[in-house]
C-alpha cells in the first residue's frame, strides 16, 4: 500500500462533471489499494471573480479581508468533491486549512508554510477515509485566514506529501506534463519525460504556469517525487525528480517566457555605500520581489539602476520607489509594463559553452533588442519588449532544435 497525494487544478474540477470525473479518478486510486490525500484548487474563474470584486470594492483592499475572501473558492470545492465521493460509497471528509492545521506566516496572500500537524490527517487515513484538503490556504499563528500566492495549490500538495512522507505526488493540470515550451505558441514542442528540481525551480521562477516555484522548493527539499499529469487523459506524465548523471546530455531543456513582469528606472541615483539598500529595502518589507537587477556604471557621482517587478505589485511597487526615490535625491522613476522575459533553461550548460551567445545571434538575427540580462548555472534570461515575446520562442525552440518526439531531460 502507498501513500498518495493528488493536486487537481482549478481547470480540473471546473464545473460539476469534471468534479465527478476527478472523483472517479481518486476512487480508483484507493480502489487500488493505496491510501488517497487529495488536494483541491478553487473551480476555474472562480478565484478571480473573488479578486475581481475585492478590486471593485476599494483600490487597497486589506490584506487580511483579502485572504479571508479568496480563500472561499477552496471551499466549495472540498466540499463538493467530498460530497461526490460519499455518494459513490467512500468515506471522505474535507479539511480548510485551518483546520488540519496547515500553519503559516504572517505575510498575507503570499504566506509560507512552517508546519503541518498531521495527527488528524493519519486517524483518518487509518479509518480508511479519503482526505479532501483545500490548496492555497492555511492559518497563521494568530488564527488569520492566509493564502500562498497564485498556483499555490500546487505548494499545499508538496508540503502535505513531504509533512506525510508520501510514496508520490501526482499533479494533475490540463496539460500531461512538462513541454519545451508552451505548445500554444510551439506546436511542435515537446513533453519532457524527466527533469530535474533544478531546472523546474528555473522554469517555474521564468514563467511556466506548470508548477508553482515553492512547491518545486518543497519537493527539492524534502526528496518528494513529483508526477505532472493530467485530468483528461491516462498518459504518463513528466517526473519531477532528483538530478541524475544523465540530465547533463541535455544542452537545454526548456524555453520559457513571462509576460506578468514590469520595468521600474531609477535615474541619476546617488552612487555611494548603502543607497541600494535604501531603494530596495521597502519595496522587500512590503513583500514584493524583486527580480532582475542592471546599475549602470557611475558617471559624476551617479548612476541608473533598472529592475522587474511583478506585474501584479506594479503598482504598489511604483508608488513604494517614487517616495524612495525622492528621499535618496534620486533624478527621477521611468516605468514600463510591456515587457517579457524570455529564458533558456537546461543542466547542460554546466558543462558546455556558447549557449548564452548561441541565444544573443539568434535574437538579434530576428531584429529583437535584448533590455536586460540575467544568468545563473542553468539558465540565461532576457528581457524584450511584450511584442516580440511569441517570435522570440518560437526562433529560440528551433535554434536548440527541441521539435523531437519524446524529448528527456536525462
Amino acid at each position: 500500500m502507498a501513500l498518495v497525494v493528488q493536486k487537481y487544478g482549478g481547470t480540473s474540477v471546473g464545473t460539476i462533471d469534471r468534479i465527478r470525473n476527478v472523483a472517479r479518478r481518486v476512487a480508483k486510486t484507493y480502489d487500488d489499494g493505496n491510501d488517497v490525500i487529495v488536494v483541491v484548487s478553487a473551480m476555474a474563474g472562480e478565484t478571480n471573480k473573488l479578486v475581481a470584486l475585492a478590486n471593485e470594492m476599494c483600490e487597497f483592499p486589506s490584506e487580511r479581508e483579502y485572504d479571508v475572501l479568496v480563500a472561499t473558492g477552496e471551499q466549495v470545492t472540498i466540499a463538493l468533491l467530498s460530497m461526490c465521493l460519499q455518494s459513490m460509497g467512500y468515506k471522505a471528509k474535507s479539511y480548510m486549512g485551518h483546520q488540519i492545521p496547515i500553519i503559516t506566516d504572517s505575510v498575507f496572500s503570499k504566506a509560507r508554510i512552517e508546519k503541518i500537524d498531521d495527527k488528524k490527517i493519519r486517524e483518518d487515513l487509518k479509518n480508511g477515509s479519503i482526505i479532501v484538503v483545500a490548496g492555497f490556504q492555511g492559518t497563521d499563528r494568530e488564527g488569520n485566514v492566509t493564502t500562498l500566492g497564485r498556483g499555490g495549490s500546487d505548494t499545499s500538495a508538496v508540503a502535505v506529501a513531504a509533512a506525510l512522507k508520501a510514496d508520490v505526488c501526482e499533479i494533475y493540470t490540463d496539460v500531461d506534463g512538462v513541454y519545451t515550451t508552451d505548445p500554444r505558441i510551439v506546436p511542435s514542442a515537446s513533453k519532457i519525460e524527466k527533469v530535474s528540481y533544478d531546472e523546474m525551480l528555473e522554469m517555474a521562477s521564468l514563467g511556466a504556469k506548470v508548477l508553482q516555484i515553492r512547491s518545486v522548493e518543497f519537493a527539492k527539499k524534502y526528496g518528494v517525487i513529483v508526477h505532472v499529469r493530467s485530468s483528461f487523459n491516462d498518459n504518463p506524465g513528466t517526473l519531477v525528480m532528483k538530478e541524475d548523471a544523465d540530465m547533463e546530455s541535455v544542452l537545454v531543456s526548456g524555453i520559457t517566457y513571462n509576460k506578468d513582469e514590469a520595468k521600474i528606472s531609477v535615474m541619476r541615483v546617488p552612487d555611494k555605500p548603502g543607497i541600494a539598500s535604501l531603494l530596495f529595502s521597502p519595496l522587500s518589507h512590503a513583500g514584493i520581489t524583486v527580480d532582475m537587477i542592471i546599475q549602470n556604471v557611475s558617471h559624476e557621482g551617479y548612476t541608473d539602476m533598472t529592475f522587474t517587478v511583478p506585474r501584479a505589485d506594479f503598482k504598489k511597487a511604483l508608488k513604494i520607489v517614487q517616495e524612495t526615490a525622492k528621499d535618496i535625491g534620486a533624478g527621477g522613476v521611468l516605468q514600463d509594463e510591456n515587457i517579457a522575459k524570455v529564458s533558456i533553461v537546461g543542466v547542460g550548460m554546466r558543462s558546455h559553452s556558447g549557449v548564452a551567445s548561441k541565444m544573443f545571434q539568434t535574437l538579434s538575427q530576428e531584429g529583437i533588442n535584448i533590455q536586460m540580462i540575467s544568468t545563473s548555472e542553468i539558465k540565461v534570461s532576457c528581457v524584450i519588449d511584450e511584442k516580440y515575446t511569441e517570435l522570440a520562442v518560437r526562433v529560440l525552440h528551433e535554434a536548440f532544435d527541441l521539435s523531437k518526439k519524446d524529448v528527456k531531460a536525462e
